[in-house]
C-alpha cells in the first residue's frame, strides 16, 4: 500500500489558510486590497475584540454579482489574472485568489454585495468554508465583508493569538500602511465602536501622513521626487532630527504595494550617512514606481517581500534621490521651550510691584538660598512674602560665581555684513599646525590641540587655534546672504544670532565640523584617483562567494584605486587608494563584499561612506571646542558661512548645527501678540 495520501479538500484549505491567515491584521489586509482592486474609493474597517470575535470591511468598489459570490470562496479563483503571462505585469494588490478561500475555511464568513447595474444585492453565508446558502438582499453598491468567530474550527491556532490589544495594534498597523499607500481613498477604521483612524482621501500624501503620524512628525520631512533609469522614487523623507530607535516608521511602497526590502532599507539608510547620529534609523514614506516585468511579487505568502531583476538599479535610484533631498534641505530644527505654570498675582496685593516674586521649581541652590533668606527680612516676617524691590535688594548683596554669569556680547550690535567673506581669517596658532590627510587629494593643514586647558571667563581671550581652509567649493546657484545680526555668545559654545524675523541658536563646534567636513568632501570628489603600491601584497581571507561577488566588480575596484587578484577563497591586493590604511584594507573589502552579496550598497558607495566617516572624524577634531573662548573673527566667519550655506543644518555626527524660533514663537513666550 502506497503512503503518500492525497489530502482533502477541506484539510488542503486548512494548509493555505496557515500560509495567508495568521492572525486578524492579515485577514483585515486581504480584504483591504481586494476593495481597492475593486476601485472603491471609500473602505471603513471595523474589528471587535482584536478581530477575533467580528471584523467587517465595507467598500463602495464594483461589487459582485450573485453568480460570482459562490464561485469567490474557492481555491484559485480570481479575476485579476487569466493565464501565466498575466504574471509578468501584476498591476493589482491580489492576483492568487486564495485570501476568501483561507478566510472562510476557518470562519464563519458572510458576503454582503451588489453591483451597480443590479436593482437588489445578494448575501452569502458560508461556515468553515461550506456555503450555507446565498440570498437576495437589499444594499447599496459595493461589498461588505464580514468574519465572525475567527478560529473557531481550529482551536489549537486561536490559543496561539494575543490579547485584544495586541491584535487591534497590529489591524491599526496594516490599516495605516495601506492608506499610506492608497492617499486617494477615504479610510475609516473603528475599534469596539470607537473611531480610531479617518483619513480624507483627497490624494494629498501630506495630509494622510499628518492623520496618521500627527503634526510633529509631518512638520519634519522633506520631499522628494526623482527618476533614474526607468525607476521613480517619490514622497516624503524625514528630517536629520525625524529620526527613529527602530525601523517601524520606514514605510516602503513598490508600485502601490507595502513591502519590506532589504535593499531599499539599505539604501535609505546609507543616504543618511553623516546626517543622523549612530544607531538611530531615518524615517520615509517612499513610493517606489517600476516597469512590473522588473519586480517579482509572488515570492512571499504575504507578498511582503519582492525580487528585483536588478537589485543595483532600485539600490541607487533610492539612494541619490534620499542624499540629493538632504544635501538640499536647508530646514533647521526649532528651539522648543517647556512651559511652565504662570503664578497669579494675589488679590491682596495693592500693585504689582507689591506682589510676591514667582519662584521657579528646580531653579537651582543659588536661588534655593535665596528663598530661605529673604523670610529673615522684616516685611517677610509681617506679611510672609517678599517685595520685588526687598528681592532685588537681597539679590544685588549676594556674591554670584562669575562661572554661572551670561557673557556680555563682545560683538558690534549693530553690525549687519551684507555680503560675509569667503576667505577665512588668518589667525597666527600658537601651536605647530597638524596636518589632516584627504583620501586622494592633498593634506590641509589644521591645528587643534586637544591639552588646551579651557578659559575661565575671567581670563583673557587667546588667538584660536582654528583651520585654514579653502573656501567651500559648490556646485549651486550663487546664493545672496540675508542679513543678520550677531547678538553675542554663552557658555562659550552657542552663538545668538538674528536673522530677518528668526533667531538662531548656533553651536559653534557642530556648525565649523560641517563646514570643514563639507570643504573636504569636496576636495575628495573633485581629486584623482591615486593608488599606492604595496611593497608586499595584502593577502585577505574570503568565502568563495565573497571572492566571486568582487570579481564581478574588478573594474570597479580598479577605478577606485585597488588593484587586486583572485585566487579561490582568496584576494590579494597590490595596491590601495591613498588615504586608506593598509590595517583597513581586510574590513573594507569585506563590507563591500558583504553589500554586493545581499544587494545593499555597491563598491563606489561602499568607498566613500567609508572614507567620508574618516573625514568627519578628521573635521571633529579640527573644529573650534565648545567650552572655549575663541577671537571673534573666528565667530563671524563661521556665523558667514552658515548664513552663506543655509543647507548646512547638521553637522557629520547628526547633531543640529542650529536651532531657531520666530519672532512670532518668542513673542508668545512673553504674552506679547496682543500688543
Amino acid at each position: 500500500m502506497g503512503r503518500i495520501n492525497v489530502l482533502p479538500f477541506a484539510v488542503a484549505n486548512l494548509i493555505a489558510a496557515g500560509e495567508v491567515v495568521d492572525r486578524p491584521a492579515s485577514v483585515i489586509k486581504e480584504l483591504m486590497e481586494n476593495a481597492i482592486d475593486a476601485g472603491a474609493d471609500r473602505i471603513t474597517v471595523e474589528i471587535q475584540n482584536g478581530g477575533v470575535t467580528f471584523m467587517r470591511v465595507t467598500d463602495n468598489g464594483c461589487g459582485m454579482s450573485p453568480e460570482d459570490l459562490p464561485v469567490a470562496i474557492r481555491r484559485h479563483a480570481t479575476s485579476k489574472i487569466k493565464n501565466a503571462e498575466d504574471l509578468d505585469g501584476i498591476m493589482t494588490l491580489g492576483f492568487r485568489g486564495e485570501a476568501l478561500a483561507a478566510i472562510a475555511s476557518v470562519s464563519d464568513l458572510r458576503i454582503i454585495s451588489k453591483t451597480a447595474d443590479a436593482q437588489f444585492g445578494a448575501v452569502l453565508e458560508a461556515h468553515g468554508g461550506e456555503i450555507v446558502g446565498v440570498t437576495e438582499q437589499g444594499c447599496s453598491t459595493g461589498t461588505s465583508v464580514i468574519i465572525e468567530n475567527l478560529f473557531a474550527n481550529v482551536p489549537a491556532r486561536r490559543k496561539f493569538l494575543k490579547k485584544d490589544v495586541t491584535e487591534a495594534m497590529a489591524v491599526t498597523a496594516n490599516v495605516e500602511k495601506v492608506a499610506l499607500s492608497n492617499p486617494h481613498i477615504a479610510f475609516r477604521l473603528i475599534i469596539d465602536g470607537n473611531m480610531k483612524l479617518e483619513t480624507a482621501g483627497d490624494g494629498n500624501l501630506h495630509n494622510t501622513v499628518y492623520a496618521i503620524f500627527g503634526r510633529d512628525f509631518a512638520s519634519r520631512l522633506i520631499t522628494v521626487n526623482a527618476e533614474s533609469d526607468g525607476i521613480s522614487v517619490s514622497g516624503f523623507i524625514g528630517r536629520s532630527d525625524n529620526f527613529k530607535a527602530n525601523r517601524n516608521y520606514q514605510n516602503f511602497f513598490i508600485n502601490g504595494r507595502f513591502v519590506k526590502s532589504k535593499t531599499a532599507m539599505a539604501a535609505l539608510e546609507q543616504a543618511y550617512t553623516s546626517y543622523m547620529p549612530p544607531e538611530k534609523f531615518p524615517c520615509c514614506v517612499l513610493y517606489i514606481k517600476i516597469n512590473p516585468s522588473r519586480v517579482d511579487v509572488n515570492v512571499h505568502p504575504a507578498k511582503l517581500e519582492v525580487k528585483f531583476s536588478n537589485e543595483k538599479a532600485v539600490f541607487e535610484a533610492i539612494y541619490y534621490t534620499v542624499r540629493t533631498a538632504l544635501e538640499s534641505n536647508a530646514t533647521r530644527p526649532n528651539v522648543e521651550l517647556s512651559f511652565q505654570k504662570k503664578t497669579k498675582i494675589s488679590p491682596f496685593a495693592g500693585r504689582v510691584s507689591d506682589s510676591a516674586l514667582p519662584v521657579r521649581e528646580g531653579a537651582g541652590e543659588s536661588l534655593a538660598a535665596r528663598q530661605i533668606s529673604y523670610k529673615e527680612t522684616p516685611a517677610a516676617r509681617a506679611s510672609g512674602r517678599m517685595t520685588a524691590e526687598e528681592y532685588r535688594s537681597l539679590y544685588a548683596k549676594e556674591e554670584r560665581p562669575r562661572a554661572d554669569r551670561i557673557q556680555a556680547s563682545r560683538f558690534d550690535l549693530h553690525a549687519k555684513p551684507s555680503e560675509p567673506s569667503n576667505t577665512p581669517i588668518d589667525v597666527p596658532a600658537a601651536t605647530p599646525a597638524a596636518p589632516v590627510q584627504v583620501p586622494g587629494g592633498e593634506p590641509k593643514r589644521v591645528t587643534c590641540d586637544e591639552s588646551t586647558p579651557v578659559p575661565t571667563p575671567e581670563s583673557a581671550v587667546e588667538p584660536a587655534h582654528v583651520v585654514h581652509e579653502e573656501p567651500l567649493p559648490s556646485s549651486k546657484e550663487e546664493r545672496v546672504s540675508p542679513e543678520y545680526r550677531i547678538v553675542g555668545e554663552v557658555f562659550h559654545t552657542y552663538v545668538i544670532v538674528e536673522c530677518e524675523d528668526k533667531m538662531l541658536l548656533v553651536d559653534k563646534h557642530a556648525a565649523h565640523e560641517r563646514i570643514i567636513f563639507e570643504s573636504l568632501k569636496a576636495g575628495l570628489k573633485n581629486a584623482e584617483i591615486c593608488s599606492q603600491m604595496l611593497m608586499l601584497p595584502i593577502d585577505v581571507m574570503m568565502t568563495s562567494g565573497e571572492v566571486e561577488a568582487l570579481r564581478d566588480y574588478e573594474s570597479e575596484l580598479s577605478d577606485i584605486g585597488f588593484s587586486v587578484r583572485f585566487a579561490r577563497n582568496t584576494v590579494s591586493v597590490d595596491a590601495i587608494p591613498e588615504g586608506v590604511e593598509t590595517d583597513a584594507v581586510a574590513d573594507m573589502l569585506g563590507t563591500m563584499a558583504g553589500r554586493i552579496l545581499t544587494a545593499t550598497g555597491s563598491v563606489k558607495l561602499t568607498r566613500d561612506i567609508i572614507f567620508e566617516k574618516a573625514l568627519y572624524q578628521a573635521s571633529c577634531k579640527a573644529a573650534l571646542k565648545a567650552g572655549r573662548a575663541y577671537a571673534d573673527e573666528h565667530i563671524k566667519w563661521i556665523i558667514g558661512k552658515l548664513m552663506e550655506l543655509p543647507d548646512i543644518t547638521f553637522c557629520p555626527h547628526g547633531r543640529p548645527v542650529a536651532l531657531e524660533m520666530s519672532h512670532h514663537a518668542l513673542d508668545k513666550q512673553f504674552d506679547r501678540t496682543g500688543f
